[in-house]
């Protein structure tokens, strides 16, 4: 086993990053650090550690431009969205920070004479945060601020795609003031990150990432009874009726689908259109879909890049190979995208119809540029399509009868239901998902829960 991780920049196929995994020893002096320190970090105060963690955010946003540029070197984001998760980032530790006082404030009972009762919520000790290459800053800091503002230590597993994400997140921590050992990241092997979730001073793990590595992580805590965290991935639809607003669902869809080459949890991968309104639909979509630039993230000018590796695509190829085997119709000319080349990372946009839920691409999560578009009658149908899923992560439906709207929402089975948008996470709401796409919640105030224990005080006054 090799005791240097490497980091493959799609852009080039050139090593990016080379790192030391961490020994056993630098592992278990972790583990300890983060005991002590954190048994000193949970004794100050709420707005004591708010201010820290508020600095940390403005150190970290200081470096946005060379923080962008490492993203789209590690994982192939184009240059000129990449900065945009540097804002996403700030949104969410911001809110999560000022949501924090009323998060973790105690629950005070009605009053009953001869008894004062309460219940506090209690840090739980070290928080073990394993983290995703796609959206190497968002998906992280669901989890580290509320984890820390709750008092918590943090160990950070970050992506071997995506390490200088978690160094520079806890150098800005650092540098802001945070107690030494408050906030670690190992860059580690499968089988130590496996050794690190069964160490008996890890009390909760949030990992986000596929579902078979959800699966491994339940395996590797089995029998710990411990709090667990599993953000796994969707197949999200969207729902277009017949009263949508077309140019506005056309637009974010297509952007739902195709951002970040489709290397989201949460992106749009399959469509389903009212027959009334299908053939406009989908002639504005395809004509947008034409407009993307797939070229090297490097290049500003680029709006699709490439996947994280030739693998990713080559899986994404085989899904649109096999649907138009079945009788798929693609829509787009991949020679009209010189870049895409088997072999390589780069993938031409796809979009596809006469589909139907016998195909890979209509039930696979795919994580590519890559979605289908499928006729219906009503909108029964395509309540029963929406929900004939493995995955419940988002939906969306797009209408201008919000009422109606809403109605279906409360059929649809899912984490988040949107109407007349998708692929955005609200910080003030919970962030979760259902089915395969795991278990838990991160942000809002309910995202507080898990990383914080309940301990009752029941006083009898004398």
């Amino acid at each position: 086993m090799t005791d240097v991780q490497q980091t493959i920049s799609p852009v080039d196929g050139q090593v990016y990053v080379e790192r030391k995994l961490a020994t056993q020893n630098q592992i278990d002096l972790a583990l300890t650090q983060a005991v002590s320190a954190q048994k000193a970090w949970q004794l100050l105060s709420v707005n004591q550690r708010a201010e820290i963690c508020t600095n940390a955010v403005d150190i970290f946003v200081s470096q946005q431009d060379d923080i962008a540029w490492e993203i789209t070197w590690q994982m192939g984001r184009p240059i000129q969205y990449a900065g945009g998760e540097v804002a996403g980032f700030e949104e969410r530790a911001r809110h999560m920070i000022s949501v924090a006082e009323e998060a973790l404030s105690p629950v005070i009972l009605p009053e009953k004479e001869g008894f004062t009762r309460y219940i506090k919520k209690e840090a739980l000790g070290i928080v073990l945060i394993i983290a995703p290459w796609n959206f190497p800053l968002l998906t992280a800091i669901n989890s580290i601020m509320p984890a820390l503002m709750a008092g918590n230590s943090v160990l950070l597993k970050h992506s071997a795609q995506t390490p200088l994400c978690a160094e520079r997140l806890v150098n800005a921590f650092t540098e802001a003031g945070l107690p030494e050992g408050v906030f670690q990241y190992l860059h580690m092997s499968h089988q130590d990150t496996e050794y690190l979730i069964k160490a008996d001073q890890v009390a909760h793990v949030a990992f986000t990432g596929s579902v078979p590595g959800g699966a491994s992580v339940e395996k590797a805590a089995a029998g710990r009874f411990i709090g667990m965290g599993l953000e796994l991935g969707g197949k999200d639809p969207a729902y277009v009726r017949e009263d949508a607003d077309l140019d506005s669902a056309v637009a974010t869809v297509i952007d739902g689908a195709f951002f970040n080459s489709g290397q989201s949890c949460c992106g749009i991968e399959r469509i389903y259109v009212h027959e009334a309104v299908y053939d406009d639909f989908l002639e504005k979509a395809v004509a947008l879909v034409k407009t993307y630039r797939l070229g090297r993230p490097d290049d500003p000018t680029t709006t699709l890049g490439p996947l994280v590796k030739a693998g990713a695509a080559d899986f994404v190829r085989q899904q649109i190979n096999d649907a138009i085997a079945q009788g798929a119709l693609a829509h787009i000319d991949p020679s009209e995208f010189p870049m895409d080349q088997a072999g390589t990372p780069y993938l031409a946009p796809q979009l596809l119809t006469n589909v139907d839920h016998s195909m890979r691409v209509m039930t696979e999560e795919s994580f590519g540029p890559v979605v289908g578009v499928q006729k219906v009658r009503s909108d029964d149908e395509a309540i029963g399509l929406m929900n004939d899923s493995e995955f419940g992560l988002t939906a969306a439906i797009f209408t201008q009868d919000v009422e109606a709207g809403i109605e279906l929402g409360e059929r649809v089975q899912t984490g988040t239901f949107f109407i007349n948008r998708c692929d955005y996470l609200d910080p003030g709401l919970a962030w979760t998902g259902i089915k395969n796409s795991g278990r838990g919640c991160t942000l809002s105030v309910l995202g507080y829960d898990a990383l914080t224990r309940p301990k009752s005080f029941h006083i009898k006054q004398p």
